[in-house]
């Protein structure tokens, strides 16, 4: 496979949803006060696939009952904003559509430029984590695995990782890196989280060794996963971390969608099979409206003799990479070894080069 150039680093920019024009102009006049460029959304519908990535979104009143009947989901650092007269009780929608606060023009002109500054350039630190998401095109198909081989991967580049896994069916990808015994919190502890959680103190919390760290759940009672503590973690993830994975179900929950919209790119893993290819197009359907990048990752072996551009051409998706069978591997996971730990085979191979194409570095023990 020829080889393909690196995504550079992707600055996220705040967001403005509305279409009152008198209103955009005044947002977009502070907003260059403060000193950073913006995106622009006319409606949710525009909104929803930067909904989530984005450091500030400002709703305008005239979408906050359309953002509302769409169910996007609550987020952190989101503001309802709009003039005084018509924003009353603007408390009211805000609270339903999740705003932390709410904006009165021309009052609240000086607070917004603020707001506006701290998502400048020269404020935004020292970038942003790429994120990749992983799905399984059926049950079995080794998403976890590449999940965690990314992950490792990542960490021997020395960059600053996070595997997150977001299905709570899973059994815990603390099993797949042989991490079970490490202490830290899972998932449980952190339900309650409501927007406000500190990368610094996240990190610290979480088992870790070196520059990889994980956020799984755990063996106990299944609890359900509030959307605000999805969004909330994945937000400390991009202002902490350099590297983050997610690990996401085929069946897509609130939380599931929020680790999708995030990524900077999507893969799914199909095994080459004509019922997993039937199976996996149902996955696509249901995922491709959440990223703007989705690519296949086909998994041998092939029993029909399937090919994997033909699994790709099937699904109506870029292949990505292919993996052959590494009985190697699935002897060491159930040692508690973490795949792609010594960096040889198929499967670190393919993380090597996943990892160096969206980050431009390259992996640590890469050809």
């Amino acid at each position: 496979m020829p080889p393909r150039t690196s995504l550079p680093p992707r600055r996220r920019l705040p967001l403005l949803v509305t279409s009152d024009g008198d209103l955009l102009d005044d947002l977009l006049r502070l907003a260059a006060a403060g000193g950073t460029e913006v995106e622009v959304a006319a409606d949710p519908a525009a909104a929803r696939s930067r909904w989530t990535p984005a450091p500030l979104v400002l709703v305008g009143d005239d979408q906050a009952q359309a953002c509302l009947r769409a169910r996007l989901p609550r987020r952190p650092r989101m503001v309802l904003v709009g003039r005084s007269g018509q924003l009353d009780p603007g408390w009211e929608i805000a609270e339903l559509i999740g705003a932390e606060h709410v904006a009165v023009l021309p009052a609240a002109e000086p607070w917004l430029v603020d707001r506006f500054a701290e998502c400048a350039p020269d404020r935004a630190g020292d970038g942003v984590a790429r994120v990749v998401a992983v799905i399984g095109g059926r049950g079995g198909a080794g998403a976890s695995v590449l999940a965690g081989g990314l992950a490792v991967t990542a960490a021997r580049a020395r960059l600053r990782t996070l595997l997150v896994d977001v299905d709570p069916l899973g059994g815990g990808l603390d099993l797949v890196l042989g991490w079970e015994q490490l202490e830290g919190l899972r998932w449980p502890a952190l339900t309650d989280a409501d927007g406000r959680v500190d990368p610094p103190a996240l990190v610290r919390a979480l088992p870790s060794r070196g520059d990889l760290v994980v956020l799984s759940w755990d063996r106990g009672d299944l609890l359900p996963l509030p959307a605000p503590a999805m969004a909330a973690t994945l937000e400390a993830a991009r202002r902490g971390r350099d590297f983050v994975v997610a690990d996401v179900p085929r069946h897509l929950d609130d939380p599931a969608v929020l680790a999708l919209q995030a990524a900077d790119q999507a893969f799914l893993v199909v095994p080459a099979e004509l019922r997993a290819t039937a199976a996996a197009a149902r996955v696509v359907a249901a995922a491709a409206p959440h990223c703007a990048q989705l690519s296949i990752v086909v998994r041998g072996p092939a029993p029909g003799r399937l090919k994997a551009v033909e699994v790709a051409r099937a699904l109506g998706l870029p292949l990505a990479g292919t993996l052959r069978p590494e009985p190697g591997l699935c002897r060491g996971l159930e040692r508690g070894e973490a795949p792609a730990a010594d960096g040889r085979g198929p499967l670190a191979a393919l993380c090597q080069r996943i990892v160096g194409e969206l980050t431009g570095l390259p992996a640590s023990g890469a050809a």
